[in-house]
């Protein structure tokens, strides 16, 4: 090799590294979104993020991007996705559907930013060092969906006050579902009903628990916050008016698509805050500094023809809390 072709070779090796490198990092900081269920980028709630966002002076497509990926009902997917997302060289790894996302984004990273939704106690499991200060890299905003079924099971009773067996239907393969259980248990005991607990892990399985339901003649069901039971909220709904069941869920969404009632924090505020803690945070705040939020709003919804069809007076107790659909 003479004297200007390797002078050539070198000068292009030193060009390529910086070149390479600068191809590499994005042009712009990208969120990675990681989610247990079905994805995510147009459901209603992802629009409260995006508006958190953009309080903060980011828009998506303009000056940040997202990224999402999802378990699609597998939760075992959820740690080769957050490393996935890790490995795009994210700015900030938000997580939806509580805490089995975003333990396994806090396994895959201990330095980018979490944000993380819909955790009953972070502390208990090592994603904060307290409510106030976080501390480590990852903050959000607690969604306080399994304290909240203890509350659901006191509305149903205001609504069925003659129930005497209460139905609880639960994913066994969701880490909440020890603590749906529990909740459940302790509320129908303080009110001296009998609980009768139903397990599906797989669509057929939700047929079973209906079955034994009617055969065990439960008179109100609790319908239990978990990314696959609603994959099969329009088949749940479906049995229940099918049975006759009175039955309340989570989501506000279910009770205007045929469910009785709902009771639940409201999602596009959780994601509005959530939103807001990603735009503060690529601003240079530490999540660690940014204090775990909690909801601020609750809704209750009430399907009116609902109650009508299934023979229930609304007691003026729930009328006067609830919003009332036809």
């Amino acid at each position: 090799m003479d004297r200007r072709t390797f002078i050539g070779s070198l000068a292009g090796g030193l060009l390529a590294v910086p070149l390479a490198a600068r191809a590499q990092k994005p042009a712009i900081p990208v969120i990675g979104y990681l989610s247990p269920t079905y994805p995510e980028p147009s459901w209603p709630p992802v629009a409260g993020f995006r508006m958190g966002l953009n309080a903060a002076g980011y828009v998506e497509g303009r000056n940040v991007a997202i990224e999402f990926r999802s378990a699609e009902d597998h939760y075992d997917r959820l740690s080769a996705l957050a490393a996935e997302l890790v490995s795009l060289r994210i700015a900030i790894l938000v997580t939806s559907g509580g805490r089995v996302s975003a333990l396994a984004a806090k396994a895959a990273t201990s330095t980018i930013p979490i944000v993380f939704m819909g955790v009953a106690d972070p502390v208990s499991i090592g994603l904060a060092q307290s409510m106030n200060r976080p501390g480590g890299n990852a903050t959000g905003v607690s969604i306080l969906g399994v304290e909240l079924d203890a509350k659901r099971v006191e509305l149903l009773h205001e609504m069925v006050p003659n129930a005497a067996v209460i139905a609880v239907l639960v994913n066994p393969d969701s880490p909440a579902a020890e603590f749906n259980v529990r909740e459940a248990q302790e509320a129908t005991r303080a009110l001296g009903k009998q609980l009768l607990v139903l397990r599906a892990r797989v669509e057929k399985e939700i047929d079973t628990a209906f079955a034994a339901l009617v055969q065990s003649r439960a008179q109100a069901l609790l319908v239990t916050s978990d990314a696959f039971l609603s994959t099969y909220d329009k088949k749940i709904i479906g049995l229940a008016a099918r049975h006759a069941v009175p039955a309340i869920y989570e989501a506000r969404g279910l009770a205007f698509n045929g469910g009785l009632m709902s009771y639940g924090p409201n999602l596009f505020e959780v994601y509005r805050q959530a939103g807001v803690y990603a735009g503060k945070i690529l601003d240079g705040a530490k999540p660690g500094d940014l204090p775990v939020l909690q909801p601020t709003r609750f809704d209750l919804v009430i399907n009116k023809a609902v109650a009508k069809a299934l023979g229930l007076t609304i007691p003026r107790s729930l009328m006067v809390r609830a919003e009332l659909v036809e």
